[in-house]
């Protein structure tokens, strides 16, 4: 009987661990990247000085922008990246959080407010369950400074 019981909680294990695999932890499926695909910002530069509340436009080419959920070849949708010292790990769904700002309705601009001083910015586009592109899309980091002297934004 006792094998019974751990031939159960072995075959309930393995089963698991193969739905987990799917929801994207590890082993999961990345979705592969075109050559050429690149993001980053339409209107924001390398150190730019910026009023504490400022839009920020994303950009990508290459590839298209579609929903999270949404199965389809070459796009994705992006995340913004504020202020991360340490990409997370790529192999799964990117974390939600105020520094990893999820766009996964399409979105292709927000508008931000930010702390006075100096802030650090990435775009990275992830496929329908969050998880980057293998190779990943990301843009370059930038550097801002948020002032509340800067002038408003034309």
């Amino acid at each position: 009987m006792n094998s019974r019981i751990l031939l159960c909680a072995f075959l309930f294990s393995v089963s698991s661990g193969l739905l987990l695999a799917s929801e994207g932890q590890p082993g999961a499926h990345r979705s592969e990247s075109p050559d050429g695909a690149a993001v980053g910002f339409a209107n924001l530069s390398d150190g730019d000085v910026l009023p504490p509340r400022f839009l920020v436009e994303f950009s990508i080419t290459g590839m298209g922008i579609a929903p999270a959920g949404a199965e389809i070849d070459n796009t994705g949708h992006h995340h913004l990246l504020i202020d991360v010292v340490e990409l997370p790990d790529l192999n799964q769904p990117l974390p939600a959080s105020d520094n990893i700002r999820d766009f996964g309705k399409g979105q292709s601009q927000t508008e931000l407010q930010l702390t006075e001083g100096q802030h650090s910015l990435q775009m990275l586009l992830a496929d329908h369950a969050h998880i980057p592109h293998n190779p990943p899309i990301m843009s370059d980091v930038i550097v801002i400074v948020v002032s509340v002297d800067a002038p408003p934004p034309d």
